[in-house]
C-alpha cells in the first residue's frame, strides 16, 4: 500500500474535473478533506478501484504544526502555479523575469517561479513562508500610508491581540532583554531602518518583511524599577496585503528567526 504525505499527492490521482459529485466545490478541496480524514478517497466516483486499494487507508496524518505549515504551503504554491505571476509583479511593484516573480523579504530576495517554486537568499521558515505566498496571492499594491498602529487596531485584531501579545510581543522582549546585538542585527542583516518615532521608545526601527509591509519594532529599557518593554507596531495600509492570520503567522516567523539567531549567541 502506497502512503500519501500531503493533499497535493491526493489531488494529482483525481481527474480535475471539479465535478462536486463528491460534495466538495473544487479536487482540491476534495484532496485536502480526505488528507484530513474528514472524508474517505473512494467518495471520489471517478477513480479506479486499484487507486481505491492502493491509497484507501495510505493517509498519512499530519501531527506537528510544522506538516499542516508543509500542508498550507503546498496549496499556496499550486494556487501561485494557476495565476498570471507577470501580473502579480505588477500589481504589487515587483520583479518579473525568465518566469520568476522576485520581491525582497527583509531587503533579500524571495522568487517565485510560475510552477510555485521558491527560491530565497534568506533562509524562509514555515512561518514566513506561508504569509509571503499569501502577499504574492492577494497583496493589493497599496504603498504604505506612513500612519502606524497596534495589532488591535486591524481587521479582525481585537479577538487575536492577547494571543500576538503572548506569542510574539513577549518573546521577542525576552529575546532584547538578553541578547544585546538584537537590534543591531535588525539593522545590519535583516536591512532595518533605526528612525525617530512619534511613540517615545529608547529603540525604534522599522523593519520590511514584505516591501509593502513594514514593521516597526519600538523597545522600552528598564529603568528605575520598570521593568522593560517592547511593542510591535504595523502601517494602516496593512490589512490591503495580507489577513490578519497572515500577519500574525509573520510576526510568529519573525520572532522564530530572531530567536533562533540569539541562541546562536549564547544569548
Amino acid at each position: 500500500m502506497s502512503h500519501i504525505n500531503n493533499p497535493m499527492e491526493i489531488y494529482k490521482l483525481l481527474n480535475g474535473s471539479n465535478c462536486r459529485e463528491c460534495n466538495e466545490k473544487t479536487c482540491l478541496a476534495f484532496a485536502v478533506a480526505v488528507f484530513k480524514g474528514k472524508k474517505p478517497i473512494h467518495a471520489c466516483p471517478h477513480l479506479d478501484k486499484e487507486v481505491i486499494d492502493r491509497y484507501g487507508g495510505a493517509i498519512e496524518k499530519p501531527n506537528t504544526i510544522d506538516e499542516y505549515k508543509a500542508e498550507a504551503i503546498a496549496m499556496l504554491k499550486h494556487k501561485i502555479s494557476l495565476i498570471d505571476l507577470s501580473e502579480a509583479a505588477t500589481r504589487l511593484g515587483a520583479r518579473f523575469s525568465q518566469n520568476k516573480l522576485t520581491i525582497k523579504v527583509f531587503g533579500k530576495d524571495f522568487s517565485v517561479d510560475t510552477d510555485g517554486n521558491i527560491s530565497s537568499e534568506i533562509h524562509i521558515n514555515a512561518y514566513m513562508a506561508v504569509p509571503v505566498l499569501n502577499y504574492i496571492l492577494n497583496g493589493s499594491g497599496t504603498s504604505p500610508h506612513g500612519k502606524w498602529i497596534t495589532f488591535r487596531e486591524l481587521a479582525g485584531g481585537p479577538s487575536r491581540y492577547a494571543h500576538f501579545q503572548q506569542c510574539c510581543e513577549k518573546p521577542l522582549k525576552r529575546v532584547a532583554d538578553n541578547y544585546t546585538d538584537l537590534f543591531k542585527d535588525m539593522l545590519e542583516i535583516f536591512d532595518g531602518k533605526q528612525m525617530v518615532s512619534h511613540i517615545d521608545s529608547d529603540v525604534s526601527i522599522v523593519l520590511y518583511p514584505l516591501p509593502l509591509l513594514p514593521i516597526m519594532v519600538c523597545y522600552w529599557k528598564p529603568e528605575d524599577g520598570l521593568e522593560s518593554s517592547l511593542h510591535i507596531y504595523f502601517d494602516s495600509a496593512s490589512d490591503d496585503h495580507l489577513d490578519i492570520e497572515s500577519i500574525y503567522t509573520l510576526n510568529e516567523g519573525v520572532v522564530l528567526m530572531f530567536k533562533k539567531i540569539a541562541l546562536r549567541h549564547g544569548a
